[in-house]
């Protein structure tokens, strides 16, 4: 089994450094545009919100709206690192400009790590409904901060960011950041945290500090968030308390519903698709608020990943006995 293991994992990561090569051939031969990708982008960006909530949400069951008050937590921080502490801009020396976004990045996410944790030890106590609401009241009052801080935009948003963010940071972000939630959730934390899931009264007769591990994935989860919301703050070279209603919440757990609760892979297929989607339905403005929301009732009702990702489980795991079969 640790052979298979080791066999999978190196196959995966020869299979994103080659579709990191195709893209960057691709964007040198001027085959892509720049809109493709930022399309790329903003849907790997997507990608690592989408299973930052299944950290939590998917896999440990506890319902979170409240996702983009994390990601604005972690956009506001870095853009005051890279802007007010370190006033970096993409003029500037190389040596000093990546060490100090990859900081600024770091510094968002434990932002909004620190934040989950505080928030956390009161709300996770709560269940159900009441959590989701919890959250969701959370992301209303930091959208409502953020609208009042006047050192940082205000109502007008944090502007005059700098450009820092591109395919190649948003592409090795995207990678570690779901190497880092893979690997928790595939590790004896994960398995209290699905326990959990499962059923908490039972996992807790078992000695499974459950707040402990909910407060785990909820901290791990909008840390991985906030670091979202700094690669975008620094894509678009703004931080506004628009982008981070509760709708930019609801988009997240949209993502994960489609792309199927506690499926990686899912919620990856699914945050890239369902960003460049909108994309395909420009040719009609008209027609474009019908034909989405219709595409996505069908693609609900009738999503292949989950399926397939079971099929492809089934396979891997005959494989591995058949591999400790024969190593027997």
């Amino acid at each position: 089994m640790t052979t298979w293991l080791r066999r999978k994992n190196v196959r995966t990561a020869a299979l994103l450094l080659l579709a990191f090569a195709l893209l960057q051939g691709f964007n040198s031969a001027g085959l892509l545009t720049n809109y493709i990708l930022f399309v790329i982008m903003v849907g790997l960006i997507n990608a690592i919100l989408t299973v930052s909530l299944n950290v939590i949400t998917g896999f440990t069951g506890q319902f979170s709206i409240g996702h983009a008050g994390f990601m604005a937590i972690g956009a506001y921080t870095a853009g005051m690192c890279t802007k007010l502490v370190f006033q970096v801009g993409p003029d500037s020396p190389f040596w000093i400009r990546e060490p100090a976004f990859l900081v600024s990045l770091l510094a968002g996410g434990a932002a909004a790590g620190l934040i989950a944790f505080l928030i956390g030890i009161p709300a996770l106590r709560l269940r159900g409904d009441y959590l989701a609401i919890a959250t969701l009241g959370f992301n209303q009052v930091v959208v409502v901060v953020f609208n009042n801080l006047d050192f940082v935009g205000g109502p007008r948003g944090f502007t005059g960011l700098p450009k820092l963010t591109n395919f190649v940071w948003v592409a090795a972000v995207t990678a570690v950041s779901v190497w880092v939630m893979h690997n928790l959730i595939h590790s004896i934390h994960g398995s209290q945290c699905i326990a959990i899931r499962e059923d908490e009264l039972a996992a807790e007769s078992l000695r499974v500090d459950s707040t402990r591990y909910k407060s785990l994935a909820f901290v791990v989860s909008s840390f991985f968030a906030g670091i979202a919301g700094g690669l975008l703050a620094h894509l678009l070279q703004l931080a506004h308390p628009s982008q981070f209603t509760f709708l930019k919440s609801i988009d997240i757990l949209l993502m994960l519903v489609v792309g199927g609760m506690a499926s990686i892979p899912g919620s990856i297929v699914a945050a890239i698709t369902l960003t460049i989607l909108p994309e395909f339905l420009r040719f009609s403005q008209d027609l474009r608020l019908v034909i989405y929301p219709v595409i996505l009732i069908v693609f609900v009702l009738y999503n292949p990943v989950p399926r397939v990702q079971a099929l492809l489980q089934r396979r891997l795991l005959r494989r591995a006995a058949r591999a400790e079969g024969t190593g027997g």
